[in-house]
């Protein structure tokens, strides 16, 4: 699979509010998640560390609106742009604007990095 086609399909199922599902699909057993954030899931590894990440944030954030953009591709890489509306819930409502920009080997996404 060439990286367009990868990027298309992983971006098609962001778009379609399908996360988990792009997860499973297209992430390496040993992906890395790299976020723009100090703590415990600054920097996690493996499939399990980052569906517990995802888990954490959608128990700990109300999401109003949701977006993604791109793919946008470069050689091995492609990044998405992401715009969100969000209540953290001990805090106040707030617009979110990320990039992550994922390496790909072997037709499986082996590191994803954020940044916001």
């Amino acid at each position: 699979m060439s990286i367009q086609a990868l990027a298309n399909a992983f971006v098609d199922l962001l778009k379609a509010g399908k996360h988990d599902e792009a997860a499973l699909a297209y992430n390496a057993p040993d992906i890395i998640s790299i976020e723009a954030m100090e703590g415990p899931m600054a920097h996690v590894q493996g499939t399990q560390a980052v569906a517990a990440k995802a888990t954490w944030w959608y128990a700990n954030h109300e999401i109003h609106r949701a977006e993604s953009f791109g793919p946008y591709v470069n050689g091995e890489q492609f990044a998405v742009r992401f715009s969100m509306d969000v209540t953290p819930k001990d805090g106040a409502r707030m617009g979110m604007e990320e990039v992550g920009l994922y390496t790909v080997r072997g037709d499986k996404i082996v590191e994803e990095r954020f940044f916001y």
